[in-house]
């Protein structure tokens, strides 16, 4: 199985960078560390207190023996109180640091243009952001509650062992750097391993989150058994390369224990002969296997923090993948808030292709007067949409400007600009949460009495009132238990209460059928009364009674009018209504 190549990563200027998370937690930090400190000193205590019972066991007295034990229960009862104080402080540390991160992560997600979104899936987003974040907290919380303890032993345990016995020592210290040659020889490899498995899981649950929203294709084309098996092979290939690199982990460990074995058999054999000779004590030789056996610990401590790191490498790119993705759609210095609209937008010979390529939109000029209905009408791609995104500034302009109010739109905060109009589309996007929070999503903290008035609106106060609990009926997700017309319906009481000058109504009824398009339309027309709206239709008969109606058509404004005097002119638009209604064609005529 291929393992894409590593990428070099200047990880240095990115840990700095990511410290920065653990700043404002930095006083209980150096308490935790203080803590940590004094369960080194008490670990490095035991084997000079068995020592003492060694050394101490020949004598007629059983105090010795009675006091040492003593010590040891102390000892351990004390280093358990201040390790269970540590991990608790730690969590909460860890815990907090790691809702710093996802806020910044998701704030920044939030913040991001369109454009980024439409790249990257919600699968791969939520995939990279749940396995960035805690790869990264964890690896940092492994270094500095565990690792970091583990080197205040080993030095406290070296300080020890040579004032027991340098000839000892020596030998222990010829054995301690294999452990950490073994681990880096292996750590290469399980940093491609962690960045190959990322982007393996990443690719195998954006699929899968695509394939759970788009559950009624798959059913529809029985695809159920073929998406099933895709995923599993996914997960089985994944799985594979875990168990390659459980077996590689695996050896390595071994690897490293038979060295800490060998280095104790080592000392043993030296030190039996010493004590044989009276050169040392018992109890000495004793003492230095305690701290022989303790110094492996923080020796594989170490060299599995410098593997940690590494991986850690991976989590912090996709941390910082999103903290640091180009937001070309970023506010300017000089933008102001949006304090209120008449509703006058002007397109002023604008000009837009995504991504650079072909343009959508050819040196377009459309003005909106305040109050004023303006329909856009044309075949599909034709840049109807794309001309609403751009009112929303959701996109910028190639070329060519938008203007409200005689403002330039990128003079204008785009939160601030966005809460000024209303959006009413084709798939209305309900959450699966109560109507009534769903209708004042519109407008956070509207009042209940508030959510009944625009649902009365809407038309769509009749069928909440018969859900199972009215208002308080949770609707499933994307609004599933309710009909299309019923979601268009609270989707219109949103726009409703959250009062915007200005509106726009894409392809608001073209989903519905003729009954229930009666009623969206009837609640539309409550709706867009002393509203500048912009009205995307396909489905013509909702147009008939729109002010103005242009007609697109491969990204330029080929005809401009009335109902009326469009169909007089005979041109385009007519034979757009001659192809969905020869009986409204006949008529008009």
């Amino acid at each position: 199985m291929h393992i894409p190549h590593e990428v070099n990563v200047n990880w240095l200027p990115q840990a700095r960078r990511a410290l920065g998370f653990f700043l404002p937690h930095r006083w209980a930090l150096a308490f935790i560390m203080s803590l940590t400190l004094a369960m080194a000193a008490l670990g490095a205590l035991e084997p000079l207190v068995m020592k003492y019972i060694f050394d101490k066991l020949g004598a007629d007295s059983i105090s010795p023996l009675l006091y040492g034990v003593s010590m040891l229960i102390g000892l351990n009862l004390a280093r358990e109180g201040i390790s269970g104080l540590s991990n608790w402080l730690a969590w909460k540390v860890r815990l907090k640091v790691n809702h710093g991160i996802l806020d910044a992560t998701v704030a920044r997600l939030h913040a991001l243009p369109v454009a980024y979104h439409r790249e990257e899936t919600v699968g791969g987003i939520m995939t990279k952001l749940d396995r960035g974040v805690n790869g990264f907290v964890s690896a940092v919380s492994d270094i500095a509650f565990n690792v970091f303890p583990g080197i205040v032993y080993l030095v406290i345990s070296l300080a020890v062992m040579f004032r027991l016995d340098h000839r000892l020592s020596l030998i222990v210290l010829f054995f301690a750097p294999l452990p950490a040659i073994i681990g880096m020889w292996a750590a290469n490899e399980q940093t491609q391993r962690e960045r190959f498995l990322m982007e393996r899981w990443t690719r195998i649950f954006s699929r899968f989150n695509e394939v759970l929203t788009g559950i009624f294709t798959v059913k529809s084309f029985a695809m159920e058994d073929a998406e099933k098996r895709r995923f599993m092979t996914g997960v089985e290939k994944a799985n594979h390369m875990v168990l390659r690199g459980v077996g590689i982990d695996t050896g390595v460990g071994a690897a490293k224990n038979i060295v800490g074995v060998l280095a104790k058999v080592s000392a043993l054999l030296a030190g039996g002969y010493l004590v044989i000779k009276g050169e040392i004590t018992a109890g000495t030789l004793v003492a230095f296997l305690g701290y022989a056996t303790g110094l492996f610990t923080p020796v594989q401590g170490l060299t599995g923090a410098y593997q940690t790191m590494r991986k850690a490498t991976v989590s912090l790119g996709i941390i910082f993948s999103i903290l640091d993705a180009h937001d070309h759609m970023s506010d300017a210095p000089h933008a102001v808030p949006v304090r209120k609209l008449r509703g006058d937008v002007l397109f002023d010979v604008v000009s837009f292709g995504y991504d650079g390529k072909r343009p959508v939109l050819t040196d377009i000029g459309i003005h909106l007067r305040p109050g004023e209905c303006v329909a856009l009408v044309g075949p599909s791609g034709a840049g109807k949409s794309t001309i609403a995104a751009l009112l929303q500034r959701l996109y910028d302009p190639s070329s060519g400007a938008i203007f409200i109010d005689g403002v330039n739109l990128r003079d204008l905060k785009q939160r601030s600009l966005r809460s000024k109009i209303g959006v009413v589309s084709q798939d209305a996007l309900l959450f699966n949460d109560t109507v009534m929070n769903n209708i004042a999503y519109g407008k956070p903290g509207a009042s209940a009495e508030e959510v009944m008035e625009a649902a009365k609106s809407a038309n769509a106060h009749d069928f909440v009132m018969r859900l199972p609990k009215g208002y308080d009926t949770v609707i499933g997700e994307r609004g599933g238990l309710l009909s299309a017309g019923e979601r268009q319906r609270i989707s219109i009481a949103r726009a409703i209460i959250k009062d915007p000058p200005v509106l726009i109504l894409d392809e608001a009824t073209s989903a519905l059928d003729a009954e229930s398009e009666m009623a969206v339309q009837q609640a539309l027309e409550a709706v867009m009364r002393g509203r500048t709206t912009l009205v995307i239709a396909h489905r013509l008969s909702t147009v008939v009674g729109a002010d103005r109606i242009m007609v697109l058509k491969d990204g330029n404004i080929v005809e401009t009018g009335s109902h009326h005097e469009l169909m007089k002119a005979g041109g385009y638009y007519r034979n757009l209504v001659s192809c969905q209604s020869r009986g409204l064609a006949v008529s008009a005529a």
